[in-house]
């Protein structure tokens, strides 16, 4: 009796070890391209700024609350979803002068690393655009994890990242466009 009740004991103990560790392993996360934007800024004729954002994003999040330098992230922006609610500007935008979306359809970002400080996240990573790719390093907020209405996880980060256009070959329009962009990335993810 004693034998049984202390096997059933371990049993216990390792049931719950196992629900612990499940808990603490990495988890993925799909972007939700409704709940998630990339907003850019640029300067107009050393004026004043105009915004846009792009429509289409896709991408994914793998993240480790235990660890989150064990996380990664994987997004992919659709250059012909460019939307500055001007159709006259938005189709300048597509064509080989600006982001040559037919040639180049997208602009993704992968990260090589992640350090974390409390809600704070370093990524650093490879960005491609316009047929360059550079490191850069985005500086992330962790916004905050919710349930969506069907239960599922959901997760937010945002964060600004400050890029030379020219640094990407993109050089249409000098003088009158600024060269700094600003991009503002807000993601939400879910974990179906």
């Amino acid at each position: 009796m004693k034998f049984r009740l202390a096997s059933l004991a371990a049993l216990a103990v390792a049931v719950a070890s196992f629900g612990s560790l499940a808990q603490a392993a990495p988890q993925k996360f799909d972007v939700d391209a409704v709940h998630s934007t990339v907003i850019f800024r640029i300067q107009h004729m050393g004026a004043g700024y105009s915004y846009g954002r792009f429509n289409g994003i896709e991408g994914s999040i793998t993240w480790d609350a235990a660890n989150p330098s064990a996380s990664s992230v994987s997004i992919k922006v659709a250059t012909a979803s460019v939307d500055t609610g001007n159709t006259d500007r938005d189709n300048h935008l597509r064509s080989p002068d600006i982001f040559d979306a037919a040639k180049y359809p997208e602009i993704t970002f992968s990260s090589t690393s992640v350090k974390a400080n409390g809600n704070t996240l370093e990524i650093a990573g490879k960005l491609s655009l316009h047929g360059v790719t550079k490191d850069v390093t985005v500086t992330m907020e962790k916004t905050g994890e919710g349930k969506g209405r069907g239960g599922e996880a959901l997760i937010g980060f945002e964060g600004v990242l400050q890029i030379k256009r020219s640094d990407y070959g993109m050089t249409y329009g000098a003088g009158a466009l600024g060269d700094d962009v600003r991009l503002t990335i807000a993601i939400e993810a879910m974990r179906k």
